[in-house]
């Protein structure tokens, strides 16, 4: 499968899918932990992908969301943002909603 491909099938397969630097447990940068730091927040469960250990999601991830960085979250198919827009989203509340909305449709298909 072609790279394009896979990564058009990791978001369209996960309702809440964030590319990250190391694992939720263990990020491996600091804004990859704030990032997560403010998905767990919101309580709902969420995939994620290492872009450490997938070098060439890392080098065409960018290219298929036109977004430069990492992290990135995907919601329903589209890029939210990075970790600044997700902190910000966090702090005025607007990323629980989305999130609860985004998983709450997951339960329902």
């Amino acid at each position: 499968m072609d790279i394009m491909e896979q990564i058009r099938e990791q978001i369209e397969k996960n309702t809440i899918l964030l590319y990250m630097k190391g694992s939720p447990n263990q990020p491996q940068c600091g804004f990859s932990a704030r990032t997560v730091q403010a998905l767990m927040a919101c309580g709902e469960r969420f995939a994620y992908v290492d872009v450490l250990s997938n070098p060439d999601v890392r080098a065409n991830l960018p290219q298929y969301g036109n977004w430069p960085t990492f992290p990135q979250l995907w919601v329903k198919g589209e890029l939210i943002g990075g970790c600044d827009i997700v902190s910000e989203m966090h702090e005025s509340g607007e990323l629980a909603t989305l999130i609860k909305e985004a998983a709450g449709d997951e339960a329902v298909s």
